[in-house]
């Protein structure tokens, strides 16, 4: 069989200097072309704003990164865009596609691609559609949850996701509940296929808890509450930690990096639980199964998920998840064993750790709602559904 060829645009992509950004995205590429039988290419548009703001130390080290690499057997480039920080969103997406269109009428005069492919809704979206017009080929989208929950009703970029799922030729998303989500924009719930995440089996498996804990400094003898994620208000960290002087005696580790540190930090201080509860800070996405096979409940009161990885991961680590009752959550969460869902509220969510912690599920029974998972299945769905808008 002919190999498919395949522009993918991801904003959100790992690099040297970000190593965690979209990583989820990363490992799935890396199985995609572990496969085989798919020529990748992978866009990772980089912004930078203008003058005299590209000074910023963090601006100039994102010039220095490579513009073309072969990362973990994926050909990744980085054509950069302007970008314009604070304001300047809803001119992202046009931006995305003015960067990508020269490499990509490049390559396609090499070797013409089949589809091209989007893996967040905005602004990886509207470009890949324009992108795709301009070289008269079939485009994807994939909606993860936060893409299609604010940019999606954002008034500066909605139109721009609605129109571009509509144009669009196929479109996935991480849930059933999110798919319903997308067809409110307007389009056909046909043309929206379910596409699970994957999980990295290699790396997330139960450790031994003792050994776990004492490689994080956590006492062997409390309850561990873990939390995983960017420390931003839609991950809610600040709602497990108002939840610690109703849990006495458990340690609450937080393992994330984010503008919110200074203000959780300053919240558990103020509840007096700031010595039950850990920053980590960002942590290689490797050493994540330790953090979660020390705990014994993982947390994420999340306002906004498609079907969180980190979700994935916890039950693959043999803990429990509370969480809330998102549509990708309840699709997930299907056994009382694997969790509960409870609102963003301190006290639901102290009666859910406690109910955990008074009758803690078997390690055996949690891994099974890990099972279905794997990169391997989930290249394997995102390349049939590539080859069938090819043939459409």
């Amino acid at each position: 069989m002919k190999p498919l060829r395949v522009l993918s645009l991801s904003t959100l992509y790992p690099n040297d200097l970000t190593p965690n950004f979209g990583v989820f995205v990363e490992r799935q590429m890396q199985a995609v072309a572990a496969r085989g039988d798919v020529d990748l290419v992978l866009v990772n548009a980089v912004g930078l704003p203008p003058f005299p703001l590209s000074l910023h130390p963090r601006y100039r080290a994102l010039r220095g990164l490579a513009q073309e690499e072969q990362r973990g057997g994926v050909t990744v480039l980085r054509p950069r865009f302007l970008l314009l920080p604070g304001i300047g969103g809803r001119f992202n997406a046009r931006a995305v596609a003015r960067a990508v269109l020269p490499p990509a009428r490049r390559l396609y005069a090499e070797a013409p691609f089949d589809v091209i492919d989007a893996q967040f809704f905005y602004p990886d979206g509207p470009a890949a559609v324009a992108v795709a017009k301009a070289l008269g080929v079939p485009s994807s989208i994939k909606a993860r949850g936060a893409d299609i929950h604010h940019w999606g009703t954002h008034p500066a970029t909605a139109a721009q996701v609605r129109k571009a799922a509509q144009e669009a030729t196929g479109l996935l998303a991480v849930s059933a509940g999110l798919a319903d989500d997308i067809a409110e924009l307007g389009v056909a719930r046909g043309k929206v296929t379910l596409h699970r995440t994957g999980l990295d089996r290699a790396v997330f498996y139960p450790r031994d808890k003792a050994q776990s804990r004492d490689a994080l400094g956590l006492p062997r003898d409390a309850p561990v509450l873990a939390c995983v994620g960017a420390l931003i208000p839609r991950k809610g960290q600040r709602f497990a930690i108002e939840a610690m002087p109703l849990l006495p005696g458990a340690v609450l580790v937080i393992a994330g990096s984010g503008p919110d540190e200074a203000e959780l930090r300053m919240l558990a201080d103020s509840l007096d639980v700031i010595g039950r509860v850990r920053f980590l800070g960002a942590l290689p996405h490797a050493e994540l199964p330790v953090v979660l096979s020390a705990a014994d409940v993982f947390v994420l009161p999340t306002a906004s998920e498609g079907l969180a990885n980190a979700w994935v991961e916890a039950l693959a680590c043999g803990t429990p998840v509370v969480t809330t009752p998102l549509p990708g959550a309840r699709e997930l969460l299907t056994d009382p064993a694997w969790g509960a869902m409870v609102a963003r509220d301190k006290l639901a969510i102290a009666i859910a750790v406690s109910k955990i912690l008074e009758n803690p599920p078997a390690r055996e029974k949690v891994l099974e709602g890990a099972a279905p998972f794997s990169w391997q299945a989930n290249a394997g769905a995102l390349v049939n559904h590539w080859r069938q808008l090819a043939v459409s």
